[in-house]
């Protein structure tokens, strides 16, 4: 019997090390390992919790990957069964204690700066200041105002980014290529159960897909300015998506075979990342991108190439 297990690095996986980090959650955990899938009514009633404990720490557990979640049709409207993902979590420490960052290449870049786009109302961009152009309109997707962009949303379509490969011009080889981003589904309002299959391509090549199970509005962001409504999306999921010499995963879990050979990478003097919603998607469920000033993590969209010494 194959078994799913997770190995994270404690200095970039803290979200996984939050979740893991109550006992009332470790036995929701062991509860859904042992005994399979069920609803939160069932998990309260076994371990004898409120309702209102067992919903949010079952978010957390959610947004940390570390159960995934189902609606399934019930007697009395629909209900939502959560599934345990791993049978194991490792945490494993890096063996070399040289320098930080010593044979790392990272570039942070603004959400805004994007060197293409093709998108599809509902759409739009907003700064840390307000709204960027017209709302629902694509076209505003080329405003210059958009260089300020914090938080932007679309239906269908995508928006490509161009970053520099340093690695190339260092003439460094390529171990492992990560991409750090915050990402949700999008519907108008918000949605804690909307799947959206979002897409990543570098450089005309199709890395995998990741499903976005929700959009996100239960609670302000860390970060999301006080003026943005409080019916809009408010966060989304930091996402590590890395690509070795053995194919592509995200956060530690492998979505594709495409390795970094089937990129040839030192033959591009870019690295192009396309974020995509395709139209014949089966979960087309649109994307909110996260940068600077909105959602839990104040950051850009981040590269970071791990090259040989």
């Amino acid at each position: 019997m194959s078994r799913n297990f997770l190995v994270i690095d404690p200095e970039e996986d803290l979200d996984v090390l939050k979740g893991l980090a109550s006992s009332v959650r470790i036995k929701m955990l062991k509860l859904l390992h042992v005994e399979g899938p069920m609803n939160g009514n069932d998990i309260a009633a076994k371990l004898g919790l409120p309702q209102s404990t067992v919903s949010t720490n079952l978010q957390i557990l959610d947004g940390a990957g570390l159960i995934r979640t189902e609606t399934q049709k019930a007697r009395k409207g629909n209900q939502k069964i959560c599934h345990s993902t791993f049978e194991e979590v490792l945490v494993m420490f890096k063996d070399d204690i040289t320098p930080l960052h010593s044979n790392e290449i990272e570039v942070s870049m603004p959400l805004g700066l994007y060197t293409s786009c093709e998108v599809s109302a509902p759409c739009g961009l907003c700064s840390v200041d307000g709204i960027i152009g017209l709302l629902d309109v694509p076209n505003t997707f080329l405003d210059p105002g958009r260089m300020k962009a914090g938080l932007i949303w679309f239906t269908r379509g995508y928006v490509e980014y161009q970053f520099p490969n340093n690695a190339k011009l260092a003439q460094n080889v390529i171990e492992v290529m990560e991409f750090s981003i915050e990402l949700s589904s999008e519907v108008p309002g918000t949605s804690a159960d909307w799947p959206s299959d979002i897409t990543f391509s570098v450089n005309g090549t199709e890395i995998g897909t990741w499903m976005s199970t929700g959009d996100y509005g239960d609670k302000r962001g860390v970060y999301t300015p006080d003026w943005w409504k409080l019916k809009g999306s408010q966060y989304g999921k930091l996402k590590s998506w890395r690509v070795t010499e053995n194919g592509t995963y995200v956060d530690g879990v492998k979505i594709s075979p495409v390795s970094l050979a089937d990129l040839d990478l030192a033959n591009h003097h870019s690295i192009r990342l396309r974020i995509e919603v395709k139209d014949d998607a089966r979960y087309p469920g649109g994307i909110n991108i996260f940068g600077r000033g909105f959602g839990n993590y104040d950051q850009d969209i981040i590269l970071r190439l791990k090259t040989a010494r």
